[in-house]
């Protein structure tokens, strides 16, 4: 079977994506790192009036001469304006966002005026028409369209949606993310392991990929290597209503490797099964009715590799982002020299420096798809694409960051 290079699998994988999931409405204050499901009109204009960027007088511009002699009839401050309205020779104390009171067009910061306080001020230095006035409406003004349907809610953009009067806020549901570990060998951590058998790791690793993502994970356990329990497992993944399903392990077709034939017995429709990668080339990806389904190595770094490189943008597809196939590396310097490579595209666990020349990612020496403990200590992921011929100490590289 030829296997599928990583560009060309991850397209399917996203074009396997029935839809963005649905939405829900939330208060604003619980709506931090969400993604909005529609765009988000301003309620109101801002700033609603024109008002001081300086503290200092809000004068004419006519009236601007060196030595100039203006009386001070009255202050603006925020939420307190000047009902008055400023006429020839006349100036008003003002601060910073309070309106600006009629008649006025400038600002004349007090450090650019003698008698600051007093009755009388004197124009030291002039200031010109508008200067340092916010005009109503410099940020936006009421029905324009400063939030759109797939941001994900940062603070600027949370921050954006309370000044534009929104109280709560249309978002996707998140993704549920059903995980599902499968193995004899397998114990969850705590339980006591017989001789045979290890620590299931897997599944935590992915569920905190798929809460970086923005998505809900559900564990599903370990599933034995036996067909009547993989069956039950699947069907819970369904009446969990989950949006994807994740199988660790099993997806081969040796004897004891039984994920990919339960799930054709459940009606998968297999979309391609072997990637062109390393670590990580057991991989397969599915459609249960409109669960997708990504079935991952049981290796422990094939698996969270896998994630990284296709069960986050899977995610970010159903919340309905911008570009989830996007390029996520970034260009860095090699530490080392690294040989030729296969027709397997290559993703090297290396340590990662800031150096003044750059990023420079420096490849372990072992890459043995079992070590967690060199996956945790890794920087960054070093891409090597397939049949890249050698490359020396000082090349050019691209890097996926883990951290």
């Amino acid at each position: 079977m030829a296997l599928t290079p990583v560009p060309v699998a991850l397209k399917a994988l996203l074009d396997s994506v029935p839809g963005p999931t649905g939405s829900e409405t939330l208060p604003l204050a619980r709506c931090a790192w969400r993604v909005l499901a529609a765009d988000v009109k301003a309620l109101r204009t801002q700033p609603p009036f024109a008002n001081a960027a300086m503290d200092g007088y809000a004068v004419r511009a006519d009236d601007m001469a060196a030595g100039q002699q203006l009386r001070v009839i009255g202050e603006s401050a925020a939420g307190r304006r000047f009902d008055g309205s400023l006429g020839s020779g006349e100036a008003v104390r003002i601060f910073t966002g309070a309106p600006m009171p009629e008649g006025a067009d400038s600002v004349l910061m007090q450090e650019n005026a003698e008698g600051v306080g007093g009755p009388v001020i004197t124009v030291r230095e002039p200031v010109a028409r508008g200067r340092h006035v916010r005009a109503a409406g410099l940020d936006f003004r009421e029905s324009d369209v400063p939030l759109m349907a797939g941001r994900v809610l940062d603070s600027a953009a949370l921050g954006l949606a309370a000044a534009m009067g929104h109280p709560r806020l249309p978002v996707r549901r998140k993704p549920r993310v059903a995980i599902l570990a499968t193995g004899d060998e397998l114990v969850a951590p705590g339980e006591p392991a017989g001789p045979d058998q290890i620590v299931a790791s897997n599944s935590f690793a992915l569920m905190a990929l798929v809460e970086k993502a923005g998505g809900e994970a559900l564990d599903l356990g370990i599933a034995r290597d036996d067909h009547d329990d993989l069956a039950a497992r699947i069907g819970a993944a369904r009446a969990a209503d989950a949006d994807v399903l994740i199988t660790l392990g099993g997806a081969s077709v040796g004897d004891h490797d039984l994920v990919q034939e339960a799930l054709k017995r459940a009606g998968m429709n297999l979309g391609f099964w072997k990637i062109a990668m390393r670590p990580g080339k057991p991989m397969m990806t599915g459609r249960l009715d409109r669960m997708v389904v990504l079935g991952l190595p049981g290796n422990p770094v094939s698996s969270i590799v896998c994630g990284h490189l296709f069960l986050l943008p899977l995610v970010e597809a159903l919340l309905g982002t911008h570009d989830p196939g996007r390029d996520r590396s970034i260009p860095a310097i090699l530490g080392k020299d690294m040989p030729a490579n296969d027709e397997r595209e290559d993703y090297v666990r290396s340590d990662l420096a800031l150096t003044p020349a750059g990023w420079v990612a420096t490849p372990f020496d072992k890459q043995d798809s079992s070590m967690l403990g060199t996956l945790a200590r890794a920087g960054a992921l070093t891409i090597r694409p397939a049949y890249a011929k050698p490359a020396k100490q000082g090349d050019t590289c691209r890097i996926l960051p883990l951290r």
